[in-house]
């Protein structure tokens, strides 16, 4: 086959499973083998895409080059991506905009967050100015009075604990997220536990599903997460962050060596290359 099969909305996937487990990619290579490790969904990671043009995470590119990554990934897959979109790429209008264009290029699930625009990646050392709630609260009401089909799922990050706000503050904007609409909430936390994150969930008395990226603090395991009331879990960078890793000690190894001979045996065949790119599927069109 040339294609995958078409992938089930995130919607119907979160409903599949008591925990949704999301790895995070920047291309459609990355997300096939996301998806070839059994993950559940794909994260089209703002900051893996502006990495991959070595830029940073900071509202540089705009709304076409990030989806268009996300559209790219999609194609290659037969889980959902979900589209980080951080601001939704400026003021209400824009989302809606966004709304638009994501669920026309076959995505079923985005996230913004309640950030000014233009904003910078969170674990940046800066200031991280957040929009008031209220006008937040109407950006989500615009992106899901914006959507076309019911499938369409708006996931609304809050930066609170991020700005060096309290949990209680996450908590109140949460709940103001899901009143105006919101399918998810995010709370993201840069501390180096779980602890912020659990007294959260401990308050959180909305239907509504957490999203969790334990980037900061990678001890608190999937199981521990789904026992505490987590029902997706997004692994965001580690993609990126081994591509780093890998290709540094690749490159280096060959010009130590002078040839690539010690690095063949630990690296990808050719072969698996082709399997990836589906080579075969085509090649037949020609027979």
């Amino acid at each position: 086959m040339l294609r995958t099969a078409l992938a089930a909305p995130f919607r119907a996937v979160l409903e599949q499973h008591d925990l949704v487990r999301v790895a995070g990619a920047h291309d459609a290579l990355g997300a096939v083998l996301a998806q070839e490790a059994g993950f559940h969904a794909v994260w089209s990671s703002s900051l893996e895409v502006s990495a991959a043009r070595c830029l940073p995470d900071a509202s540089l590119l705009g709304m076409s080059e990030y989806l268009d990554a996300a559209v790219n990934m999609q194609k290659a897959l037969s889980v959902p991506v979900v589209a980080d979109c951080d601001t939704g790429y400026g003021n209400n209008l824009n989302v809606a905009h966004m709304v638009h264009e994501y669920e026309a290029g076959g995505i079923t699930a985005v996230c913004i967050e309640d950030k000014m625009f233009p904003k910078i990646n969170s674990f940046a050392a800066v200031d991280h100015s957040l929009l008031d709630i209220s006008t937040f609260a109407r950006k989500i009401e615009v992106a899901k009075n914006a959507q076309q089909s019911p499938d369409f799922f708006l996931i609304a990050r809050t930066e609170a604990l991020i700005s060096g706000l309290d949990v209680d503050e996450a908590l109140k904007r949460c709940s103001a997220y899901a009143d105006a609409g919101a399918d998810a909430v995010l709370v993201h936390s840069k501390i180096r536990t779980s602890e912020q994150i659990t007294r959260f969930l401990d308050g959180w008395d909305k239907a509504v599903p957490v999203v969790v990226v334990p980037t900061t603090y990678p001890e608190w395991d999937a199981r521990a997460a789904a026992a505490a009331g987590v029902s997706v879990v997004i692994y965001a960078n580690h993609g990126l962050r081994a591509t780093v890793s890998s290709l540094r000690d690749t490159y280096g190894a060959i010009l130590r060596a002078g040839s690539s001979v010690e690095v063949e045996d630990r690296i990808a065949s050719v072969r698996e290359v082709f399997a990836l790119q589906r080579l075969d599927a085509w090649q037949a069109l020609d027979w």
